[in-house]
């Protein structure tokens, strides 16, 4: 295994404050969050992203074996380094604001003391689902030392640019605690938070997917509470939705496991959190979506959420603290729970029930010790397997994890075992490591997770000898991210992985299509594997697309006027129709692969085949948006405005072109009728001529990708209105670089007034709304300016 490459090395000069499982983390925006002490540092891969602005980091080549490397953008979000809130002082404050008859500050501010106030550090980083807010992008809950929690987003550019702090949850906390009649002491140590975990997003088995969040932030207390609270994307906050008594004792870890849907609108997940004397027990929470309204583009729906604390316990208390605590998703209705003590990994189930395993020291250096935290749970669909990572560096193994977890692998086939991978891990230390290293050295591990889900692990560690007793100050610490591939994959592995990948299609998680392929997009890079699977993977993009969910779509017309719910129902609506399809995000997905594999292709005749495919996806994409665009128009026949008309009539042209399919055309006919029998067209305005901004000569509707005068000058259209881009107020998509108005929400101004005038309809107004990624290729958007 001495020729696997080293994929990132990354430097990274800072402190980690404590190891930890969630350390390091995948978010569904396709990035990876590192806490360090002062910092989150968010770093997303640039494998598939097509963009103009190089990627921050590259790692050099240390051989030929990767057709490009594996560079990293990078942003960060840095903390106050000071505490926000002086719990002693508080706790007396909401005592005199009760009017108590006894007033004991020395006793409340020794219970209410927290002692992380003393040097403030992040402690940990809970990542909501992607496309929550109403930018589509996700949100971070932050927990500081001193058990505060911010909530925190990006605006612009996720890959690059700046990410604000949204909300103080803490101070939502206490003004919630304020108006319940508790003891004062309960209502401090209530609001000091000390875990949280913040849910997937559902899938209620409709179809389309509707266009609400359903997932849950929970957040567990000093006081033993469990706090739940949901995202408002419109007021960008958090608000709550119940909170329980659960214990007696800190609750230091929390974990979500994997909403099973039981039957369509009804869900049920499990969470699961420890204390700090080693308890851990199990919270059923149940979603059912409900039908709020009929009135409307369709029935508007909302999830009611139901809580079931009857579940036994999984570990008695035993005095030992729980290092890790996590969900591993082996069977769509029984996930393991997989926890660490001390020398400990316990795996519980339904079906297995719980299960032991002793840790084995492995002798990497003279710190190896098999009573090191738990610093990564990784779980490896393909081989049955659990990777676990200590903090002293060493990795281990669990096999059969289904149905028998045991160190020891049944199958003379793999070569994949603790010491094996403990060795790989630190013959990458050795490489990554100027000078050399000794048995003295130890590469203590603080995060690691699964790049692909396959044999490519992503982990941090730092360079240490404690045996000289040497001390470091915080400005010397120095921290290592390496992405390595753990072991050899075979093409058909790769083959299956994409396959998988292609097949398991589910619009609820919101998710991107570069995060879903990030794992095939990796090994495509390998230069000698590309040119031998590419027919292969050609032919699995070529297979017939899914039936076409489109055509089975019905819009209610409207009949209720301009009345204030209009606007936001057509926007849901589209948001429902353009991203709830899994129909459509299969071809999103199929378009992203094959446009790697056309970068990729180092032949003209490799490019022809895969830019033949790539159109073909590309076509059957644009008449699916076309198709939900007219219904929707339809829908709105009877309150078109005169303003709305230029925007109808290019819809119509669009549907005519040649080439379209005569189900479409036909459907482009009826609404060419049914608007000039509703409404008087101005023939200037059924010209459809636009003006070049360059020269104002008159620009026909030709080509809805550019356009072109008779003096040369070519300019983009919109990727989403199809008018011509000529403004800075536009935005970009990562994946494959079209481009859009912003909407007028993101702009400098309310009127809009970077939009053509021909483009000022409510109609166009609430699709640029709506449309937060891509029509063509479904990934985000950034915005440079």
């Amino acid at each position: 295994m001495s020729n696997l490459p080293i994929f990132t090395a990354l430097s990274v000069p800072t402190v980690i404050s404590h190891p930890s499982q969630r350390c390091l983390q995948w978010c569904e925006d396709g990035q990876i969050c590192l806490v360090t002490k002062s910092a989150v540092h968010i770093l997303t891969p640039d494998t598939g992203i097509n963009f103009n602005t190089p990627a921050d980091i590259k790692s050099p080549l240390e051989d030929e074996q990767s057709e490009r490397p594996l560079g990293w953008f990078r942003t960060m979000i840095e903390t106050a380094k000071v505490p926000g809130y002086n719990w002693s002082t508080i706790c007396q404050g909401l005592l005199l604001s009760f009017c108590a008859l006894y007033l004991l500050p020395y006793h409340l501010d020794w219970a209410a003391l927290s002692l992380g106030s003393l040097d403030v550090a992040i402690r940990s980083v809970a990542c909501s689902p992607s496309n929550v807010t109403s930018r589509g992008r996700c949100v971070l809950a932050v927990l500081n030392s001193n058990m505060e929690v911010s909530l925190w987003t990006t605006t612009k550019n996720h890959l690059k640019g700046e990410w604000m702090n949204i909300q103080d949850v803490t101070a939502l906390l206490l003004d919630l605690l304020t108006q319940a009649d508790e003891q004062i002491l309960a209502k401090t140590l209530q609001a000091q938070v000390t875990s949280l975990a913040w849910s997937k997003q559902p899938d209620f088995g409709v179809s389309p997917a509707p266009a609400i969040d359903a997932s849950i932030l929970a957040l567990g207390s000093r006081a033993g509470f469990l706090t739940f609270f949901k995202f408002n994307r419109d007021l960008n906050s958090v608000f709550q939705i119940r909170s329980l008594k659960v214990s007696d004792r800190w609750i230091t870890q929390t974990a979500w496991s994997p909403w099973v849907t039981h039957s369509q609108g009804h869900c049920e997940s499990i969470l699961a959190y420890a204390t700090d004397n080693g308890y851990i027990r199990l919270l059923k929470i149940v979603q059912n979506i409900q039908v709020v309204s009929n009135i409307g583009f369709s029935p508007q729906c909302t999830p009611t959420v139901s809580f079931d604390g009857s579940l036994d316990s999984v570990h008695a208390a035993d005095g030992r603290g729980i290092t890790a605590l996590t969900w591993v998703d082996v069977s769509w209705d029984r996930p393991i729970l997989v926890f660490g003590s001390p020398g400990l990994l316990h795996l519980w189930s339904q079906d297995i029930g719980h299960r032991v395993l002793q840790f084995q020291n492995q002798r990497l250096s003279s710190e190896s010790s098999a009573l090191s935290p738990v610093s990564g749970i990784s779980h490896i669909p393909a081989q049955d397997m659990l990777i676990v990572a200590l903090f002293d560096g060493s990795f281990h193994a669990v096999h059969h994890l289904r149905s028998d977890p045991s160190w020891n692998s049944q199958s003379s086939e793999t070569s994949i075992s603790s010491g094996a991978l403990s060795e790989v891990s630190r013959m990458f230390f050795a490489r990554a490591t100027p000078g050399g290293i000794e048995h003295i050295d130890v590469n203590r591990i603080n995060g690691m997770v699964s790049y692909d889900g396959l044999s490519t692990l992503v982990w941090i560690y730092e360079a240490l000898r404690p045996s000289d007793f040497s001390y470091k100050h915080e400005a010397r610490h120095e921290f290592m991210l390496l992405a390595a591939p753990m072991w050899q994959l075979g093409d058909e592995t790769i083959l299956r992985n994409a396959a998988v990948a292609l097949g398991n299609i589910h619009c609820a998680p919101g998710s991107t299509p570069i995060f879903r392929l990030r794992s095939t997009f990796i090994h495509l890079c390998n230069s000698g594997r590309f040119v031998h699977i590419y027919p292969q993977i050609l032919e699995m993009l070529q297979q017939s697309p899914a039936i076409d969910d489109t055509l089975s779509i019905v819009i209610l017309p409207w009949t209720q006027g301009l009345v204030p719910e209009f606007n936001a129902q057509l926007r849901q609506s589209f948001v429902t129709h353009f991203f709830g399809w899994e129909s459509l995000l299969s071809l999103r997905m199929k378009l992203s692969l094959a446009d790697m594999c056309w970068k990729l292709s180092k032949t003209p005749e490799m490019q022809a085949s895969c830019g033949q495919v790539a159109q073909f996806l590309l076509t059957a994409i644009s008449q699916r948006v076309l198709r939900i665009l007219m219904r929707h128009i339809t829908a709105l026949i009877a309150i078109l405005a005169p303003a709305d008309i230029p925007f109808v009539l290019r819809i119509v042209v669009q549907g005519l072109l040649p080439g379209s399919p005569p189900d479409l055309s036909s459907e482009a006919q009826q609404l060419s009728e049914a608007v000039n029998a509703t409404i008087d067209i101005d023939p200037s305005v059924a010209a459809l001529q636009e003006v070049c901004p360059a020269c104002h000569v008159e620009v026909p509707l030709q080509d809805i990708t550019r356009a072109m005068c008779s003096n040369g000058h070519t300019w983009g259209r919109c990727s989403v209105t199809s008018f011509i881009l000529a403004t800075s107020m536009v935005r970009t998509c990562i994946g494959c670089s079209r481009k859009a108005f912003l909407p007028i929400s993101q702009g400098s101004s309310m009127d809009g007034d970077w939009l053509p005038v021909a483009a000022h309809s409510v109609i166009v107004r609430e699709l640029l709304e709506a449309v937060q990624r891509c029509l063509f290729c479904g990934n985000s958007f950034v915005t440079i300016v």
